[in-house]
């Protein structure tokens, strides 16, 4: 006995119908690191601009680290790591397809890639963007060993060929890597110095790509939401 056509394609297509809707909706999780002295809400436009894109707020991880009043406490080793070496591993552990996004500004952008870098992170990571990052140090903070005398300047700091920035130097921090930079960024571009070496130093060594506005240190995070998003996806 033959089955009607139209019976044949239903009985076919009604596994579908009751998959779970992450079947259908896998998305990676997505970890966003605020800078120095920051805080998770200054990644609200980025956040809003995830959600309306269907995120839900359990795939956002925004983790809060370093001191919240003395910039020039803050570094890249110790305790200011934890924080957001914990958020990436929880992100990677729920994730639906193992892997994740991660976005960082200012000194949020060096801090989530020494995260990866030094614990093998890098094949977990779909896209990494750089926001205003200072890869390549700033001149703010002087040359290395001759930096300024402050934690956020000095071995784990951001002075210019800092051992930090060095031994950082070449790691890739995901399959697909960006950077966002201003050439009007007042803390990248102090003193009007942009570039270390010819580069600009927000540029990521063996980047995919990196996109330039006019914008200043934080209108570079709050005014990029969308672009953010787009390279994530």
């Amino acid at each position: 006995m033959s089955m009607n056509p139209a019976r044949c394609c239903l009985a076919a297509l009604l596994p579908l119908a009751f998959a779970p809707a992450a079947w259908s909706a896998c998305r990676d999780p997505v970890v966003l690191v605020h800078g120095n002295t920051g805080t998770p809400s200054q990644f609200d436009a980025t956040r809003q601009e995830l959600l309306a894109r269907g995120y839900s707020a359990g795939e956002i991880f925004a983790p809060a680290w370093g001191s919240a009043s003395c910039a020039a406490c803050n570094d890249h080793d110790g305790s200011e790591e934890t924080p957001v070496l914990d958020a990436m591993v929880e992100a990677i552990a729920g994730s639906c397809s193992g892997r994740i996004d991660v976005i960082g500004h200012s000194m949020g952008a060096t801090l989530a890639a020494r995260q990866i870098a030094d614990n093998g992170l890098a094949g977990d990571v779909d896209a990494f963007v750089g926001i205003a990052g200072a890869f390549r140090g700033l001149w703010s903070c002087g040359t290395w060993p001759w930096a300024v005398a402050t934690s956020t300047c000095g071995r784990w700091g951001l002075s210019v060929s800092s051992p930090f920035l060095d031994g950082l130097y070449g790691s890739r921090f995901g399959s697909r890597v960006y950077s966002i930079k201003s050439w009007y960024d007042q803390v990248v571009c102090y003193g009007g110095a942009c570039t270390v070496g010819g580069i600009h130093s927000s540029s990521i060594w063996n980047e995919d790509a990196s996109y330039s506005y006019a914008y200043g240190h934080f209108g570079l995070l709050g005014q990029t939401a969308s672009r953010q998003a787009n390279l994530i996806q």
